[in-house]
């Protein structure tokens, strides 16, 4: 086998002009400091970027560059390299040849790394060079824990059939090595890799059902062992602190764990179903924090609106849209920029989602009186600036928080309802006065999430008779004037061909005309002033704009049209099967 040239990368990159031998020494004294390679010095300190330094390695040595997003390569494959290896050297198993493997790493120059991997393999080795951002992405796809947990299931079952202990005594006891804690760190391993936002574990008769919410959508690994849902779930209600003996009635309650050098912080739900108990987790990755304002996703011109809203002294802001449309992440922005020395900020919250410093924060318990208009009505005795309510979810709750805009405060809050439009006459039917909505309405903002079509797979789309016809009769678009696109499916994307979420955003400014209508509670003058607002236009057509930039599918559009609008019948997303 031929290994990597001995190169001194910095001479090489002197010699042809990419760098000055000042910034060479430059880098150098730096990459003392950082303990990081040559090349990942250069690219920090933006003195060459890495398509510039990737090619000129592939040129000089005579290797391959690989696309990594363009590129098939099996999963049984790679994983011939274990995890540690692979990560710790920055390298991949493309291809097994007759004589030879093809791997692909970061830095080919790497002589030591590549002896590592040849011992390893046993084998011949050949060397690709691919990016270092697409080998880490492609680490968290190949090296899943969808084995491991088939493996450690099945070897709980076992253990459990043979012990005749009862299992909660047998649970009470530490259990750091014990596989149902081995189970359940795999698990949380390989839902945070994959950055779900839900694990749901469900049993049913003959089967478990691990379920994994990924972009809002149900991804699913089943296990035989029925006998071990107790197991993991007695487990599991130690962790949160739950009674582990009542099976009877529904539990809620939280725990943090460390989960691959994140710190995440888990609300679990428990309710009793037919055949157990059925356990619903939230993961929320702390160590991110909650979201800059900046990085929403909303239009420059959108954001400038909504940003100067929340900034005004008092009134009343009010985010809509269904459970897990991002509501709480796009207030908890906004509480980000407006949490200053000066600001007495309270949130009335069910549950309290993210901490956030210098922010008094009340979780509600309605089983001893602590409901949203209780802590509401004794939060105004705490000299607040700013409250954020996390839902209106009552006439009382409504009350109390427009009389708190009335007299001085911005009020944030979410309500339930389709769009911007909708909410002043939800708030009305509420038992809210006209006058008082139009003395303190400042602004509404409806939102949804939208998946984003996959970078590495999308490709043109030409919209079918029936999605052309809707298109032009809901949104009056001609298809023929607009490039769309779509997600064929890959690796990156688990052949789903979507890959993350993005906000899509209504935004209702009040003005006079629509706090005119609002004050003589005439709801037609309010739809009609609204739709000809300054700067309105509906949920549908702004994803539209993104559907004709490429970044969501009319997939997409439709199935938030059919949460918008109530005579459109849209089916949901189907549940996904892992391919164990």
């Amino acid at each position: 086998m031929a290994f990597g040239k001995k190169i001194r990368l910095g001479d090489l990159l002197v010699e042809k002009g990419l760098i000055t031998d000042e910034q060479l020494q430059i880098a150098l004294s730096e990459q003392k400091k950082l303990g990081r390679k040559l090349g990942g010095t250069l690219i920090e300190l933006g003195m060459i970027n890495e398509s510039s330094l990737l090619n000129l390695l592939s040129n000089q040595l005579g290797i391959p560059l690989v696309d990594l997003n363009n590129y098939n390569y099996s999963d049984e494959v790679a994983k011939i390299l274990p995890e540690t290896l692979a990560r710790r050297y920055r390298a991949i198993v493309l291809e097994e040849r007759d004589t030879d493997y093809l791997v692909g790493m970061a830095d080919p120059t790497d002589i030591y790394a590549l002896d590592e991997i040849q011992d390893k393999l046993n084998k011949a080795v050949s060397q690709a060079i691919v990016p270092e951002a697409q080998l880490l992405e492609n680490f968290d796809l190949v090296y899943r824990r969808t084995e491991e947990i088939s493996a450690l299931a099945e070897e709980l079952g076992q253990d459990l059939s043979e012990s005749a202990t009862d299992l909660n005594d047998l649970l009470q006891t530490e259990m750091t090595d014990a596989p149902v804690a081995k189970l359940l760190q795999s698990i949380f391993e390989d839902a945070v890799q994959i950055g779900a936002s839900d694990i749901h574990i469900e049993p049913d008769q003959h089967v478990l059902r691990v379920r994994q919410r990924v972009d809002g959508v149900l991804h699913e690994q089943i296990m035989k062992e029925t006998n071990i849902a107790p197991a993991v779930v007695v487990r599991l209600k130690l962790m949160a602190g739950l009674n582990i003996s009542e099976k009877r009635l529904p539990q809620d309650g939280r725990f943090n764990m460390a989960v691959s050098n994140r710190e995440v912080d888990v609300r679990i739900s428990t309710m009793p179903v037919q055949f157990g108990e059925s356990v619903v987790m939230r993961l929320l990755d702390q160590t991110r924090g909650a979201l800059n304002i900046e990085n929403l996703g909303m239009p420059q011109e959108l954001l400038r609106r909504f940003r100067k809203n929340f900034h005004l002294p008092n009134g009343m802001i009010l985010v809509t849209g269904p459970t897990g449309s991002g509501k709480t992440t796009s207030l908890y922005a906004a509480l980000q920029e407006l949490n200053q020395v000066k600001s007495k900020i309270i949130t009335v919250e069910d549950p309290v989602e993210y901490r956030l410093e210098r922010i008094n924060q009340v979780q509600v318990n309605p089983k001893i009186g602590l409901t949203f208009a209780s802590v509401l009505r004794s939060a105004l005795r705490q000299d607040p600036d700013i409250i954020m309510v996390g839902e209106m979810r009552d006439a009382e709750t409504v009350e109390i928080g427009v009389s708190a805009a009335m007299t001085g405060h911005l009020v944030l809050s979410t309500l339930h309802t389709n769009d911007t439009i909708s909410t002043a006459t939800r708030l009305m039917d509420m038992g809210v006065e006209g006058y008082m909505l139009a003395t303190t309405l400042r602004s509404i903002i409806a939102q949804r999430l939208v998946r984003k079509v996959c970078k590495s797979c999308a490709e043109d789309y030409q919209p079918d008779a029936f999605e052309a016809g809707w298109l032009m009769e809901g949104l009056g678009v001609n298809v023929n004037a607009h490039q769309y696109k779509i997600g064929r499916g890959c690796k990156q994307c688990g052949a789903t061909g979507y890959s993350g979420r993005m906000g899509v955003y209504e935004l209702l400014d009040m003005n006079g005309e629509l706090a005119e209508s609002l004050r003589h509670g005439d709801t037609q003058a309010f739809v009609e002033a609204a739709e000809r607002a300054p700067g309105y236009e509906p949920l549908v057509a702004v994803a539209h704009h993104h559907a004709t930039n490429g970044m969501t599918s009319i997939e997409e559009i439709l199935h938030l049209a059919g949460q918008v609008r109530e005579d459109i019948i849209d089916s949901p997303p189907e549940t996904l099967d892992i391919e164990l």
